[in-house]
């Protein structure tokens, strides 16, 4: 009878829960029990096909990612190879041990089509920046600056992840640049120039993705398709004639000039990371520079609560102050350290069948039905909306209990691929019967995935079986 691999102990922590993925790895929440820290493991699994210029790819990723060190980067700590064998107890793999950004995606708590306010934008913005100014120093050029790539930690500081096409553009010790060919990056977020056969700069690369990250934090949305003629969004944008169309006629002179320099189209007339700075709309203070955790929340996620959309992630089941354990299990002591004020006022803690469980998706809700009707209804509405499903085996959590799973997949508005995984089990809790769901994006846009789940719960046989605040 052979035995199922397992997860190997990296310096001391063991991966415990599933919280996400890419499109080539898969991410693990990690514990290490004696010394009470918790982790981020990204899995990239190996097979006797892994060729070795995949290999190298992501040993380069290592590389450039390990020597970076910034508030605003997030934390790399440590990388363990575990080679494909025949027989072996552990899943073969390349395991890269990263600080736990708990406060999930910060684009996961973004409202579409609303955006967030102004200075809210202003606060994180200025982050991505100190970050951005701090990678051009050390000589890397990002080249993958889009939503599903900034992440919160703890206390709600913005994190810049995945480094897996970035480049080394510059030498810091004598400041020698070089320009760079590679194509890369996703159609909505690449600066013009990497549409042409040409050697691009790398800093204003950069720039634009950060144009299109701000201007997505005013608006909820993204500009444009890509930046090409074939956009009736950018060819309008071009011309000046799409700021007098909503949203952009809804943001500030103050924060419109700004997108202006830092999305020009040519890249030598794009802003420089200096002039950003300078710029009145960065340079002011920020009005939540000293607010509390719970008030950043509540700031974050304002735009969720006024259209119902945290109700239904939380309505009111739980106790938000409940605590938890490493395994995420609910405690009456200490509790691990990624459950905060600001985690906790996001509410990502849900309650499940087994207590109070760490949750870093929005993007769940609960039911008065059972989980195998629920599955059925939800992967009937999932088809009505062209997305491709999938079942998957069945899971078990740590008490046994059966966790049905469906594959689904598709393409959002801005033709942007999206996977993912929904995710049903038993709940039972203070008089409440029926199932909990979770949808889990692995790719693809945080507020497109944002928009799937919604539609999904107003469908016509999801819908009238949704638990709200005021509904039992």
């Amino acid at each position: 009878m052979s035995v199922k691999p397992k997860f190997p102990r990296i310096q001391g922590f063991d991966l415990v829960q599933h919280i996400g993925g890419g499109g080539f790895s898969t991410v693990y929440r990690a514990v290490n029990i004696d010394d009470q820290r918790v982790a981020a493991c990204k899995l990239i699994q190996l097979t006797p096909q892994t060729t070795e210029k995949e290999r190298k790819t992501i040993e380069k990723e290592i590389r450039i990612h390990a020597a970076l060190t910034h508030e605003n980067v997030l934390k790399f700590l440590t990388a363990a190879v575990v080679e494909p064998a025949k027989k072996h107890e552990y899943v073969a793999g390349i395991y890269i041990m990263l600080e736990l950004a708990a406060g999930g995606d910060l684009f996961d708590k973004i409202a579409p089509d609303v955006g967030v306010g102004d200075e809210v934008a202003h606060f994180y913005f200025t982050q991505l920046l100190a970050g951005m100014d701090y990678i051009h120093s050390q000589g890397v050029c990002h080249r993958d600056l889009k939503p599903e790539n900034l992440l919160l930690d703890v206390v709600g500081t913005l994190k810049i992840s995945d480094f897996g096409l970035s480049s080394v553009y510059k030498l810091k010790e004598t400041g020698r640049t070089r320009t760079l060919s590679e194509k890369c990056g996703s159609l909505p977020y690449v600066a013009p120039e990497l549409n042409t056969d040409d050697p691009y700069e790398a800093e204003p690369v950069d720039v634009w993705g950060m144009g299109v990250i701000l201007y997505t934090l005013l608006a909820g949305n993204t500009p444009w398709d890509e930046p090409t003629r074939r956009s009736s969004e950018f060819r309008k944008y071009a011309s000046g004639e799409i700021f007098d169309d909503p949203p952009w006629n809804r943001i500030s002179s103050e924060a419109l000039s700004l997108l202006c320099g830092l999305l020009a189209i040519k890249p030598q007339r794009r802003m420089a990371i200096a002039d950003i700075y300078q710029h009145p709309w960065c340079s002011r203070p920020s009005q939540l520079a000293h607010a509390t955790t719970t008030t950043l929340a509540d700031r974050l996620t304002e735009a969720l609560r006024q259209n119902g959309d945290l109700e239904l992630a939380s309505p009111n089941l739980q106790q938000q102050n409940e605590r938890v354990d490493e395994d995420g299990d609910q405690i009456m002591g200490s509790a691990p350290l990624h459950n905060t004020q600001f985690t906790q006022s996001l509410m990502l803690f849900s309650q499940t069948q087994n207590g109070t469980r760490y949750t870093p998706h929005l993007t769940r809700f609960y039911a008065s039905i059972g989980p195998t009707l629920l599955m059925t209804f939800i992967q009937e509405s999932l088809e009505a909306l062209d997305v491709k499903c999938k079942n998957a085996p069945p899971r078990e959590d740590g008490d046994g209990n059966s966790i049905l799973r469906l594959r689904i997949g598709g393409y959002d508005m801005r033709k942007v691929m999206f996977k993912g995984w929904v995710e049903v089990e038993p709940f039972s809790h203070r008089g409440h019967k029926g199932s909990f769901c979770v949808m889990q994006r692995d790719v693809g846009n945080p507020i497109s995935w944002r928009q799937l789940w919604k539609a999904l719960i107003l469908s016509d046989s999801v819908e009238p079986h949704v638990y709200r605040k005021n509904k039992s």
